[in-house]
């Protein structure tokens, strides 16, 4: 009704400015010419009233027609025979002319909406390609809809514990009243009949929610444009589903395999510790057993020594985690190399025991901004693996060397078996442990998180003196200047 009467304004208005400006000239001006121009302000009336806009229009012209420009003028008489015939051709050219307008002007308000609706289709299909997430996907399709349809309500609403949630909207929002109306019917299973205005959306045979649509401001609902919609949207929500659970199930795989990788490798580690402690605590503890004091302390020494060994397992573990939460950081000092190696070996004297130690440090070494901490542990974790893998009496080689101006490189090699090319991708990982390792390979991984901590690097490659050359880099204090110094006070 409101666009009929806009129509009707629309078409009085064109026909006002139409009549005053022929007036003037109506007796130089035929019957024929007249009628034609008088057309025009119908064609407006249609076009923005529709058919009923246009007819009023036309006995609107036919009545201008006679009062302004059938002599005698300014008066509803029509007078001579020729003067009927006149209104007679104008009324039989207006009315089908509106007709006719009419229905072109429907038809390409239908061509513009189904052109609109395919374009929706082809946007949501590139949606669906691109992968995007649902969330944005689903507000997409709502706001095309809203537009494409004319409709004053546009909503998805999917499934959420015992009801169903709106996810998407556009236009009026979802009444209370509504939404417990849709519930009732999805909790009982009945689901909601499809009608104009309410599509259940359904992928393989089952239904994953509701389009909901408010009534149409113009024609009504295109049926299969709408079945098209619910389709793509119930295929797009249910891949996005699928895509979820998959990416849960991986993700539940790859923490168990984790889980599983992690409690080996400390398994391996925590095996070779807790024998020795358990079989010398039951020594010293077995009253049968007449040992004597030197033995004693030996064995207290050793279940001092292995315990120490736990500590610093657990210790280093709890670092690695919290290096990886980004929770811990290096603590930045000026560390001076030789002294930290010398520290090491000090520590790892029991576990080096056996072997040539080498060592190539050149004068005028300059200082390191390291975390001494936890470089000391990745210098111990490397010797300790070397002497794992080394045969007894062998040299293991500590060496050091200037890379650039603003980094060193430290090395530690063996003339162990070495390592393949194909595993040294992932040796660093907790998947490299094999069975016929005689470590668990959680030392390496502990190394690299700490040196990867500093920025910096870890890697293995062939010894040239054969066996495996484990080498990781560390900046300088010239390269590094202040600002470690400025993260050091930030941490404290």
């Amino acid at each position: 009704m409101r666009r009929t009467a806009w129509g009707i304004l629309a078409a009085l208005g064109a026909m006002a400015v139409v009549a005053g400006a022929m007036v003037p000239f109506r007796s130089s001006l035929s019957e024929a010419m007249t009628a034609l121009v008088l057309v025009l302000p119908v064609i407006i009336g249609v076009v923005v009233g529709g058919l009923w806009a246009g007819v009023v229009s036309v006995f609107a012209g036919f009545f201008v027609y006679v009062y302004f420009f059938v002599p005698p003028y300014l008066t509803t008489s029509i007078g001579s025979t020729q003067n009927w015939v006149a209104l007679g051709v104008y009324m039989a050219i207006t009315l089908p002319v509106a007709f006719v307008v009419d229905r072109m002007h429907a038809a390409r308000s239908v061509e513009r909406r189904q052109a609109g609706e395919l374009r929706q289709l082809l946007e949501l299909s590139e949606l669906l390609v691109e992968d995007r997430p649902l969330d944005l996907l689903l507000a997409t399709v709502v706001a095309g809809m809203f537009t494409s349809f004319d409709a004053r309500q546009v909503a998805i609403l999917l499934p959420a514990g015992d009801g169903l949630e709106v996810v998407a909207s556009a236009g009026d929002p979802v009444t209370s009243a509504q939404l417990r109306g849709l519930n009732a019917s999805w909790i009982q299973d009945t689901g909601p009949s499809d009608d104009a205005g309410t599509i259940t959306l359904s992928a393989a045979g089952r239904p994953i929610g509701l389009l909901v649509l408010g009534p149409p401001s113009g024609a009504a609902y295109d049926r299969e444009a709408l079945l098209l919609f619910s389709t793509q949207i119930a295929l797009a929500v249910e891949r996005v589903q699928l895509r979820e659970e998959a990416i849960r199930t991986r993700l539940a795989a790859q923490v168990d395999r984790l889980a599983t990788m992690l409690v080996t490798a400390v398994s391996h580690d925590l095996r070779t510790p807790l024998a020795s402690i358990k079989a010398s605590s039951s020594v010293l503890a077995d009253d049968g057993l007449d040992i004597g004091s030197q033995d004693a302390r030996t064995l207290a020494h050793l279940v001092d020594l292995q315990a120490d060994r736990l500590a610093e397992l657990v210790q280093d573990l709890l670092d690695m985690s919290r290096i990886r939460a980004g929770v811990l950081q290096p603590r930045w000092r000026d560390v001076d190399l030789p002294d930290l190696v010398d520290s090491v070996l000090e520590e790892l004297g029991p576990v080096i025991a056996g072997f040539v130690i080498e060592l190539d440090l050149p004068t005028g070494l300059p200082p390191v901004a390291v975390d001494p901490t936890l470089i000391e542990r990745v210098l111990a974790n490397l010797l300790a693996n070397a002497a794992r893998h080394a045969p007894k009496g062998t040299p293991i080689t500590v060496a050091v060397r200037r890379t650039g101006p603003g980094a060193v490189e430290v090395s530690v090699s063996d003339r162990g078996p070495g390592v393949s090319a194909e595993r040294r991708a992932d040796l660093f990982g907790l998947s490299a442990r094999r069975d016929i390792d005689s470590g668990a390979g959680l030392g390496l991984t502990i190394a690299r998180t700490f040196v990867e901590a500093h920025g910096q690097s870890i890697w293995v490659d062939d010894s040239p003196t054969g066996g495996a050359r484990f080498c990781f880099t560390l900046p300088t204090s010239a390269f590094v200047g202040g600002s470690y110094a400025v993260a050091a006070d930030s941490r404290h």
